[in-house]
């Protein structure tokens, strides 16, 4: 539990504004009740329990931007209809929901969903005690939301950035190891789901220690960033590529249709593009189609198996691991 919420900010966002707001609200949801206001306490139920509803949804499902928006609704929609039937004293319940959109969903949305509460409030008039009261309201709503917006702006531009630095490996511009779990996962998922084939290629760069040792690190950098291009152009726009560390790279394509034939045209493409001072490169291969039922960890080991035969068997070769049902029985 406290791993998911560490590793997903969002869905840690909208548990923590979903607890404060149950915790905040609870007591005047009592309160109304007691005091003989039991359209107000009904509101407040009605808020609380959209809340919760969020939450459970986001938690279950993972689609924490629904939930999110539906958050953000049920809180300013709550806030418009408390200002009409207790007065001025429910205006105060629209601040945090003017700050809490922004955290919930997008900022473009969180700004409409501002502007919509603070124009229904200030159409439904009776929580104002006059003209002036209006006008320090919509003047006081608009400045929070304001600074609220450009904050927004300001966390997922941040976020946007750690993400990248966090899945992208920096020399090549593919997505690295971190990425490649989270991917792979789900293309697992996917071929369980749909029955499709999807196949994971590992590939590696024959004798580079060799290449960095006589030609030097930059050289060695030099024929990796080569050997992305290549792949990128010569990939389909469904294939995905990692680098799985060093000179190891995954290709992991979602339609393992005419794999052979793929891999062949990547050897050969290799040896002709990618030069250092000593000569083309090449490459070896370890393949593995995922196999029905198989978990992410078996596939990968299938594979990275396979690659390790290839190195071993001379090199500038394709070894496809069989799959795992049959490498089972031949083992019993």
């Amino acid at each position: 539990m406290f791993q998911r919420l560490r590793s997903d900010f969002r869905l840690s966002i909208i548990t923590l504004l979903g607890l404060s707001g149950f915790l905040g609200i609870t007591p005047f949801a009592v309160l109304r009740f007691h005091q003989g206001n039991p359209a107000a306490g009904l509101v407040d139920v009605l808020i609380l329990c959209g809340l919760c509803a969020g939450v459970i949804y986001a938690w279950v499902t993972g689609d924490t931007r629904r939930s999110g928006l539906i958050m953000a609704i049920i809180a300013a929609i709550g806030a418009v209809v408390m200002a009409g039937l207790v007065g001025t004293p429910g205006l105060y319940w629209l601040y945090p929901c003017l700050i809490t959109s922004f955290f919930l969903t997008s900022p473009r949305v969180a700004t409409s969903i501002n502007v919509a509460a603070v124009l229904l409030t200030v159409a439904q008039g009776g929580a104002f005690a006059g003209i002036e009261q209006m006008g320090s309201f919509v003047a006081t709503a608009l400045v929070v939301s304001a600074c609220a917006f450009f904050f927004a702006i300001r966390n997922e531009d941040q976020r946007r950035r750690l993400e990248h630095l966090a899945t992208i490996d920096p020399l090549t511009g593919v997505k690295n190891r971190r990425a490649m779990d989270e991917e792979l996962a789900i293309a697992q998922a996917h071929a369980s789901r749909t029955g499709l084939s999807c196949a994971l290629i590992l590939l590696d760069i024959d004798h580079f220690k060799k290449i960095n040792d006589e030609h030097g690190h930059s050289v060695g950098d030099a024929v990796l960033v080569d050997l992305v291009n290549v792949l990128r152009k010569n990939t389909r726009k469904s294939d995905q590529l990692f680098r799985y560390g060093g000179e190891e790279f995954v290709l992991l394509l979602p339609d393992a249709t005419g794999i052979k034939t793929v891999i062949g045209n990547l050897q050969q493409l290799l040896r002709n593009h990618v030069k250092h001072p000593g000569g083309s490169i090449t490459a070896s291969f370890g393949v593995a189609e995922l196999d029905w039922g198989e978990t992410v960890d078996s596939w990968l080991t299938r594979a990275d198996d396979a690659l390790y035969q290839a190195k071993e068997t001379g090199r500038d070769r394709a070894v496809f691991a069989e799959p795992r049902i049959r490498a089972v029985s031949q083992s019993a």
